[in-house]
């Protein structure tokens, strides 16, 4: 067959541009039968040492029927005194560091006395807690150990692609340490924790009860991901398990290493909402995505960047940004102390903002008290609201006034039903705007109090004589 000379360059540059695109993508389907048979058993053994089983111990007090009334503990307590017991969990863990930092899921090791970890070549090592956080269900821990110890090398989980091939490696059931293969099955999942982290890569890996904390492997021997959660109506594996991404975990991570006691968010100064068909409709977007601005707080760092109510935040550095979990996920991961270039639909069109990420700020002291006397809320520990504090509280940022941050069991404010976390508006008609005020407004032995509190957004009133 003899070609023309435009149709043998046409030829040629699809040629090599199929050369090209196939040199720059590393990803092939097997091709041959050889090709299908072959193992994930080098790279199971390139890992399985970094992956351990992690038992905690925990002490529970059984309480006495009669410990939360005086009067009758006083009399029946001691026939009947609390009793404690040992509790027993089981879960996973990733050897990270060579000096023996792991990291499991946070609720695999809350409340927890005594925590080891079992190596796959069966040594036992203590264990210490060295940063946790609930929100994120993240814990680090350090194997009382010199070591050196293997470990899996964290990888880039904004590389992951829907399809990739994974492996899911931990102890389920506590049968001992089991690994399963799967693909990613989806990116960026939310509304799958109670907490306020909503961002996970989704397998079909089988993932059971036990495997918590495990690690998600890709096919380089790098940890892509921490395994938490199955969506599961039996308890058991359905297909579909969810892992905290990576790149979190390595922001965590250095959190613990830099000797942080707590792990501190970035502040944007603003309150996000999902963005529905109707408002991407309103707002002239292509379809519904991003995080709609509804409210911003006024000298905060998203007000100095010039970000506006009814605004729709679609990117963050050049990242697409699907819902306000995902959001809060990328700048978390971009870190305090660094600016991240945010990407803000307005009304069409599209321009990038700065915004510097720092701490929350603690712009009123909290001014701690415990209220005393003949009250209602004696036996509360209450301070002034920052958005420091509501941080700290797991509270939204933009809340004000007087919070209660403990109760003191057996007191009166235990009794009447008082919680963390409960915002006091008013007592008997005083408006409650300082920790110092609330003092003052209950130092009054009166014979009638009306309370006005708020509680996850709902105002409460009540009455006691």
């Amino acid at each position: 067959m003899i070609f023309g000379g435009r149709a043998l360059s046409a030829l040629v540059l699809a040629f090599a541009i199929s050369t090209s695109a196939a040199a720059q993508d590393p990803k092939v389907l097997p091709e041959s039968r050889q090709e299908m048979q072959l193992s994930f058993a080098p790279l199971v053994k390139q890992t399985a040492n970094a992956v351990v089983n992690v038992y905690a111990e925990r002490v529970v007090e059984r309480r006495s029927i009669f410990s939360d009334d005086p009067f009758l503990e006083e009399f029946f307590g001691q026939r009947m005194p609390n009793r404690t017991e040992k509790q027993s969990s089981l879960g996973s863990g990733v050897i990270v560091g060579r000096n023996g930092v792991v990291v499991t899921n946070n609720h695999v090791i809350e409340g927890a006395d005594d925590i080891k970890v079992a190596l796959a070549d069966g040594r036992e090592f203590p264990c210490k807690v060295v940063l946790k956080d609930e929100r994120l269900d993240l814990a680090v821990m350090k194997i009382e150990s010199d070591g050196p110890f293997d470990i899996i090398p964290i990888g880039d989980s904004d590389a992951v692609e829907v399809g990739d091939l994974v492996l899911a490696m931990g102890n389920p059931f506590g049968v001992g340490q089991t690994v399963t293969s799967g693909i990613v099955s989806a990116l960026a999942r939310n509304q799958i924790s109670n907490g306020d982290f909503g961002f996970f890569i989704q397998t079909d890996a089988a993932i059971n009860p036990g495997n918590s904390g495990g690690g998600l492997i890709n096919m380089k021997g790098e940890l892509i991901g921490i395994n938490t959660a199955i969506f599961s109506r039996g308890g058991g594996s359905n297909g579909v398990g969810f892992a905290i991404p990576a790149n979190l975990v390595k922001v965590f991570v250095a959190s613990a290493e830099g000797g942080n006691g707590s792990f501190v968010r970035p502040f944007v100064g603003a309150s996000f909402e999902p963005v529905t068909a109707d408002v991407a409709e309103a707002l002239g977007l292509d379809r519904a995505r991003g995080a709609l601005v509804a409210a911003v707080l006024r000298d905060g760092p998203a007000a100095s960047a010039g970000m506006k109510p009814g605004q729709v935040v679609v990117a963050v550095n050049g990242i697409p940004v699907e819902h306000p979990d995902a959001l809060g996920y990328r700048l978390t991961t971009v870190g305090i102390g660094h600016e991240a270039r945010v990407t803000i639909a307005d009304r069409g069109r599209e321009h990038d903002i700065t915004l510097k990420l720092d701490r929350a700020p603690e712009s009123t002291p909290r001014d701690e008290r415990l209220i005393e006397g003949r009250n209602p809320f004696a036996g509360a520990v209450v301070a002034n609201l920052s958005p420091r504090l509501a941080e700290e509280l797991q509270m939204p940022t933009s809340l004000q006034g007087v919070v209660v941050t403990a109760v003191n069991r057996g007191s009166p404010a235990a009794r009447i039903g008082l919680q963390p976390k409960d915002v006091v508006r008013s007592v008997n008609g005083i408006t409650v705007d300082s920790s110092k005020t609330l003092e003052l407004a209950t130092a009054d032995d009166a014979s009638f109090w009306r309370v006005e509190i708020e509680r996850d957004g709902q105002i409460i009133r009540q009455f006691f004589r």
